[in-house]
This record gives structure tokens, C-alpha cells and sequence, in this order.
């Protein structure tokens, strides 16, 4: 709730008035995934390939592919990565650009990798 008042100079003052006991629900934060466009559009990616790259990924992860990402280390959580990713890449329609044997340049793949941890970090 704000407050409004004017002082003895006629000057107008805003109070914030919270609530000591308000607090977020959890249920509050619930919705269903959105995918979000996620784009690549440093210099060396521009330079290299003449324009920026960009992919979708839902907002929401599950969980166990969101610890799996966020905790990967060494070669065999690197596959699983690699596995992970595949579901993780998408089109603007939400269906996995990575099919079959398909794969991205080693230089791309990364910059994605961080972009994504960037995104579903925040």
C-alpha cells in the first residue's frame, strides 16, 4: 500500500507500507514453460557467420535435467550433456533442432552451452 502525504512546506512524501508478515506463495511462481528465444550475437559469431545465431528453450527446465546441466562435469556427464542438449535446442515451434547424428560446430556448441546456463541461471 502507498501513502501519500504533504509536510508543512507543501512538499508531497510517498510511504511504502508493507506488511512485515507478507510473504511470496510458492504456488505464486507455478506456470507452465514458455519457450524464450535465445540468440548469439557477439562479434566473432556475427564475423564468422554474417548475422547472429539463434535457438528457443523453455524458461522451465525439470529439475533432473536442470541439476544434470548445472552440475556436469568430466567426459561421462559431458555425453550425458551432449544428450541433454539435444532435448535442450529447439525451433521456434519448440521441436529439437538436434536430430539423429546432426551436431553444431564445436565453437557454436559452447557458446550455446553458456548461453543457456546463462538464461536459466537468472
Amino acid at each position: 500500500m502507498i501513502r501519500l502525504t504533504v509536510d508543512s512546506g507543501l512538499h508531497l512524501q510517498f510511504y511504502t507500507l508493507l506488511k512485515k508478515d507478507k510473504k511470496m506463495k510458492l504456488n505464486s511462481l507455478i506456470a507452465k514453460p514458455q519457450l524464450i528465444k535465445c540468440q548469439l550475437d557477439d562479434e566473432d559469431t556475427i564475423k564468422e557467420y554474417g548475422e547472429a545465431i539463434e535457438w528457443w528453450i523453455w524458461d522451465r527446465q525439470p529439475l533432473d535435467a536442470f541439476l544434470k546441466f548445472a552440475t556436469s562435469d568430466g567426459i561421462e556427464s559431458g555425453n550425458q550433456i551432449v544428450s541433454l542438449l539435444r532435448e535442450m535446442i529447439l525451433d521456434e515451434e519448440g521441436k529439437p533442432l538436434l536430430q539423429g547424428e546432426s551436431t553444431l560446430p564445436t565453437n557454436v556448441l559452447m557458446k550455446v552451452m553458456t548461453k543457456m546456463t546463462e538464461v536459466l541461471g537468472k
